[in-house]
């Protein structure tokens, strides 16, 4: 069993030097203690990757709070889940939470639904600004290529495609789903 640390901060005008020393005075060797300097918001960063990499059954893994293991409900959800299946608990300081034991399965479990709640509101958020910009008038997807007008045009006119390329700029693929358009409209 090894009593392993993390500690994270967002920008670089923050200092891991608070969490660090919370870290230490809990027991956690310096070179067990993980950092990262990033935002929480990907569970993509170096000093967690090496922390899930490194932590084994029966470890002990201390954060000074929730929000410096991962930026949202789900993320920390997540990653407590994957370290949990490989009988690592974690331990989170300032919030008095521990993952382990009956208590910590609760907890876990409260989480999971928030998190599921979160991922609902989220998605609601989305679909509500995309249908209000629909409504004003935004066009979504990929702005057509510049040429585009000027193919079209070609292509009615039966140009061969080495032409129609070549003035244009367009892509074969392009070029090809134009005419597609073109037979089926």
């Amino acid at each position: 069993m090894a009593l392993l640390g993390y500690a994270r901060v967002s920008t670089n005008q923050q200092k891991l030097d608070h969490q660090i020393k919370v870290l230490i005075d809990q027991g956690v060797r310096k070179d067990r203690i993980f950092t990262d300097t990033a935002s929480g918001k990907t569970d993509n960063r170096e000093g967690l990757q090496k922390l899930l990499t490194r932590a084994e059954e029966g470890d002990v893994i201390l954060v000074t709070k929730l929000d410096r293991l991962g930026r949202n409900t789900l993320d920390m959800v997540q990653i407590i889940q994957q370290l949990d299946t490989q009988g690592t608990s974690v331990h989170f300081l300032d919030d008095g939470i521990r993952t382990d034991g009956s208590m910590g399965k609760m907890v876990v479990t409260i989480l999971s639904a928030v998190a599921q709640a979160e991922r609902e509101r989220i998605l609601e958020r989305t679909n509500e600004g995309r249908a209000e910009a629909l409504a004003a008038g935004v066009k979504f997807g990929r702005k057509p290529h510049k040429g585009t007008d000027k193919a079209i045009e070609m292509i009615n006119r039966d140009k061969p495609i080495k032409d129609v390329l070549e003035r244009t700029g367009i892509s074969r693929a392009t070029y090809y789903r134009l005419k597609r358009y073109r037979n089926e409209g």
